[in-house]
């Protein structure tokens, strides 16, 4: 079984001699920039630290948040699952680069506990730019300036991201409209463990790994434009919050919200599906209804730690109820799951812990 830390984020002891995890070969995601620094990037609270261990994360992407410039990153990375306070240093490098020292990038200050972790369906939060030290034109490392306009997640959508630890790797969409329980721990791989369920979320393959939590998910289909936010993982599955939702929990209260980039072309329900495979508009939405009425029953089975919609295994034009069940080592195993219900057809994806990275 392979070792891997998804605690909460990245982290390494602070007695840098012995470490907790195999190191990580030296990435421009993960070296410390030159200002304005693209995001993409390795980065977070210059505390987060506990006693033995030092992590970091991934600070995404650039925003407006009423008119001036932030960092949006994850809650569990910025606001240190709620335990950080207003004005903390966010840092580039995150502790994990740069030895366990907050001599770094000092590149925003976070604002507060704007969204708290177990409200609004989401994990973000937001640190505003210091003057000079992000890329106004929110520049991701390795992918480029993305568009402004956000993307309606699409089962089966190519998709891109730029993080700390995988740097940039591609996938596509496998579910949506995914209610997941994630595991978290309070402090910097220390401090009480504790689950929070998401619902409506989004889904791919592996595209990341501990310390790519913030990491802004894009479309690749022709043009980047902002899909989720990524913030957990196991070895089978990466989970993303909704963009949209990240954007409607920061406009609460009359805020504005939007992403840094590009205009690009106004999106069109035929270019949302050009050059992919996706289930039929039809089958999708029967295979909703029928999802939503069982969950309830299928979250039962022992082992079950998501349900969500994705693609049949043998036909991508069918629409399935994609469970997402958790074994010892995230592989197969017998179960007792239908492999129908009412016709609809199950898929099962085997996954290890699925866990704030």
């Amino acid at each position: 079984m392979t070792t891997r830390f998804l605690f909460s984020h990245f982290c390494i002891f602070l007695a840098l001699s012995v470490a907790v995890a195999p190191a990580q070969s030296t990435t421009s995601h993960q070296m410390e920039q030159t200002p304005p620094i693209k995001l993409g990037t390795s980065g977070g609270s210059a505390k987060d630290a506990s006693r033995r261990f030092c992590c970091s994360g991934t600070i995404g992407s650039a925003v407006l948040y009423d008119g001036a410039l932030h960092i949006l990153s994850n809650n569990h990375v910025l606001a240190r699952a709620g335990s950080a306070t207003t004005g903390e240093d966010t840092i580039q490098p995150g502790l994990i680069d740069n030895n366990c020292s907050a001599t770094a990038n000092v590149v925003g200050d976070f604002i507060g506990n704007v969204v708290p972790l177990g409200t609004a369906n989401v994990d973000a939060a937001i640190s505003m730019a210091r003057a000079g030290m992000v890329d106004p034109t929110g520049a991701i490392l390795d992918v480029g300036v993305p568009c402004t306009e956000i993307q309606t997640p699409i089962i089966g959508l190519p998709v891109i991201k730029s993080g700390r630890t995988t740097g940039t790797t591609t996938g596509a969409i496998t579910a949506i409209d995914l209610t997941v329980s994630i595991r978290y721990r309070t402090g910097c791989n220390s401090g009480r463990r504790f689950t929070e369920s998401y619902l409506n979320q989004i889904a791919t393959g592996p595209m990341s790994s501990g310390g790519d939590s913030g990491s802004l998910l894009l479309s690749n289909n022709g043009a980047l434009r902002p899909v989720g936010l990524l913030f957990a993982g196991s070895s089978s599955t990466t989970v993303y919050n909704r963009i949209q939702d990240v954007v409607s929990a920061f406009e609460a209260g009359g805020h504005t919200f939007s992403f840094v980039g590009n205009g690009c072309s106004e999106v069109t329900s035929t270019e949302d599906v050009a050059g992919f495979a996706t289930p039929e508009l039809k089958n999708l939405e029967v295979v909703r209804r029928q999802k939503s009425q069982h969950e309830r029953t299928l979250f039962m089975y022992p082992g079950v730690v998501g349900v969500g919609v994705g693609m049949a295994d043998d036909n991508p034009l069918q629409a399935a109820i994609v469970i997402y069940l958790e074994t010892p080592d995230g592989g197969p195993m017998p179960h007792n799951l239908p492999a129908h219900i009412n016709g609809t057809k199950i898929r099962i994806i085997f996954t290890d812990s699925i866990e704030a990275q």
